[in-house]
């Protein structure tokens, strides 16, 4: 068992390393699951037989003693060496390779459970989300407020609330599904999805805008022209560069972009049945449904609600719109 489990523990290490090199594509849901389940063997096999065995070893070195003192007491020998409490302690302790497969596995699970039915940490990689998420942000995302999904399959087993114009959303990036993308949810399906010389219309009717005091990027030293956008009974802000043009440059191809009219003032969508329309609120500094098309049901991964970290700005911390 000792060269089996070197062997396990080696094959994870070798993974993460890769996956840390760049020279595979890590999954972290199924490298968890894959832990939970390899150390959950191991806990059964330790629960439910090699424990035993060190009990019985422990017991039968106990009983030999006692045999033995017995033996010796009947020749008229009553002093004799009879302390076999460290030994009773090597046999009953737990060999290094159940200490870290076996002895993690309550911590493991806990995690998985954790992670894949009800909040999961994020940390916030670029800007497209300024004004409302930072880089830096550390963020949780509500894993069942939108139905419990199994991980790794990401298959929903319960309905869970319909995402709804405004919410901040995690998903899986259409292109290449094992990266999660976050933005906030724009259209629903069937909604109509104008981004037409910078103003947002949904369904025929423009969004409420009121213009903010200018917003300074301290990554780019740069100001912006920073709204207040209302979107359904949400009030959030956005801001615009006027050094990027109305249009979207580069779209790639994508499922029902013929539901896509562009033209050189911006693109008008039609959501298609059981996908979301998607954008950033830094909306001249984000790669989204514009670019790339929608998202599908199956690829929600949460609702994002909470800011509980940032080392640089600890005002960040709190709930957010």
């Amino acid at each position: 068992m000792q060269a089996l489990t070197s062997f396990v523990l080696a094959a994870f290490a070798s993974y993460v390393g890769a996956w840390y090199f760049g020279l595979v594509e890590g999954n972290f849901a199924l490298l968890l699951f894959l832990a939970t389940v390899v150390t959950g063997l191991y806990w059964l096999a330790e629960r439910f037989y090699f424990l035993p065995q060190r009990l019985n070893a422990a017991a039968e070195l106990e009983a030999q003693t006692i045999r033995r003192n017995e033996e010796l007491g009947k020749l008229g020998i009553s002093k004799v060496d009879g302390d076999i409490s460290q030994a009773k302690a090597r046999l009953l302790e737990q060999p290094w390779w159940l200490d870290w497969t076996a002895g993690l596995f309550p911590v493991i699970i806990a995690v998985f459970i954790l992670r894949s039915f009800l909040f999961e940490p994020f940390k916030i990689p670029s800007g497209s989300m300024i004004p409302t998420l930072l880089v830096g942000d550390l963020i949780l995302v509500n894993k069942f407020h939108y139905g419990i999904r199994l991980p790794v399959l990401n298959t929903k087993i319960t309905e869970g609330t319909a995402p709804k114009r405004g919410d901040v959303m995690v998903f899986r990036y259409p292109p290449q599904p094992s990266l999660d993308y976050i933005k906030r949810v724009v259209g629903v399906p069937g909604d109509e999805v104008a981004y037409l010389n910078k103003r947002l219309t949904i369904n025929g009717k423009p969004l409420e805008t009121s213009a903010l005091p200018e917003f300074f990027d301290e990554d780019t030293m740069r100001y912006f022209k920073q709204f207040e956008e209302t979107m359904g009974d949400q009030k959030h802000r956005l801001l615009n560069d006027d050094g990027r043009p109305a249009f979207v440059p580069g779209a790639s191809e994508f499922e029902f972009k013929n539901n896509c009219r562009y033209s050189v003032e911006g693109v008008v969508c039609k959501v298609p049945e059981g996908h979301y329309f998607m954008m950033g609120d830094n909306r001249d500094n984000s790669l989204d449904s514009r670019y790339w098309g929608f998202v599908p049901d199956k690829n929600i991964v949460g609702k994002a609600f909470f800011v509980w970290m940032n080392f640089g700005n600890l005002r960040r911390i709190g709930s957010f719109n």
